[in-house]
């Protein structure tokens, strides 16, 4: 590293650090368990590389990558260094030093008590709130118990005798460095692949790397979707595209129905005005019956095109799921419209049109002035 370098990680002053202090390095090599830290050109820091694997196991980083991290003191000659105090390590001075500079400190829930837990932290005893254990997950107060978690001093009194401390606060931060990071990798437009965590009436909400995202029913599909289980299960794996994304307010919107094409775009060449199709009623309203009569494609046929008196509630008449069959009227592509009107059924004309040849057929015996008339 230069000169600039050095002074940029106050690499020159490493030399001086006191067990607690933070620093900002990068990091010079991994090798199995341990990670090097580069403090100047002639020495190096070491870290435990399981401080900086996920959940599955995986490093987070990489050889070049800037970190921050905590001074804890030399062992065998070599400087140490933690991204937190963990609980074995942690004397009052330690202890204090953290409370000031915010760093993160490891240590166990030993109990239940009144207003929340008492938890151990090297040899001091500390005292946790209800309302700062966990965040935003429903747990009981049993499901903390025992359990290795990581702490923010949130107080620090009589040397160390009285610490309050934050379990909440360490993983609000944590969620805000992952919601910084995915918003500097998902973009509106970009194509996702995301798991299905819960459904709602209104949607489902997926999970994109750590952060849940809205999948609105009516972006679900081209197709009007009344049971929203019957096309996602929880647990399921989508692609989607981003939306809308408001990362301050962690609203992002996503939709599985941009990945489809639109069959309005060719509406107007499927179906021309003139066109009979044998539809299924989808939804009846006080004005007149919607018609399915594509994927994705309902029509209108107006209550004044139905052969019902004035006052009649045609609610009572016509049921979704019913066939029906029409002709196109007026095709509104752009506005994604469809004028309709009723029409036989096309098991009707085939049975009109065998009657007509029959009788054609019959013509040179008999005469048949009504197969005629129909003729016309």
């Amino acid at each position: 590293m230069n000169e600039a370098d050095l002074e940029k990680y106050g690499q020159k002053n490493f030399q001086k650090l006191v067990p607690g202090q933070e620093i900002t390095t990068v990091i010079a090599a991994i090798s199995g368990d341990t990670v090097f830290l580069d403090l100047s050109a002639k020495s190096e820091g070491v870290l435990d590389a399981n401080e900086l694997k996920d959940k599955d196991g995986n490093l987070t980083v990489k050889e070049g990558d800037s970190i921050k991290a905590f001074f804890t003191g030399l062992k065998n000659g070599e400087m140490t260094f933690t991204t937190r105090i963990s609980g074995e390590k942690a004397d009052n001075s330690m202890l204090e030093n953290a409370f000031k500079n915010h760093i993160p400190v490891e240590g166990s829930v030993e109990k239940e008590i009144k207003g929340g837990f008492e938890v151990k932290i090297g040899n001091a005893r500390a005292f946790c709130p209800y309302s700062q254990m966990g965040f935003r997950q429903k747990a009981e107060p049993a499901d903390f118990l025992g359990k290795h978690l990581t702490f923010m001093i949130m107080e620090y009194k009589d040397g160390g005798k009285n610490l309050l401390v934050s379990n909440r606060k360490i993983m609000e931060l944590e969620h805000e460095k992952q919601i910084d990071s995915l918003s500097q990798k998902l973009e509106v437009g970009m194509t996702v692949t995301g798991t299905v965590k819960s459904l709602q009436e209104y949607g489902a909400f997926v999970d994109l790397n750590g952060i849940q995202a809205l999948l609105p029913v009516s972006e679900i599909s081209h197709e009007r979707i009344s049971d929203i289980s019957s096309v996602l299960k929880v647990g399921q794996e989508i692609k989607v595209q981003i939306i809308k994304a408001d990362w301050k307010a962690e609203k992002i919107s996503v939709s599985t129905k941009a990945l489809e094409a639109d069959p309005w775009d060719s509406v107007k060449a499927e179906f021309p005005v003139g066109t009979k199709i044998d539809g299924t009623i989808s939804r009846v309203a006080d004005f007149g019956l919607f018609v399915n009569i594509a994927k994705g494609i309902d029509g209108l046929v107006h209550i004044s095109q139905l052969d019902v008196e004035r006052s009649t509630n045609i609610k009572k008449v016509y049921k979704p799921g019913t066939k029906f069959s029409v002709t196109v009227q007026a095709v509104d592509a752009e506005n994604k419209r469809i004028s309709l009107i009723p029409a036989t059924t096309t098991e009707q004309d085939n049975t009109a049109e065998k009657y007509l040849n029959s009788q054609v057929a019959d013509e040179g015996e008999t005469y048949n002035p009504f197969a005629a008339l129909l003729k016309k």
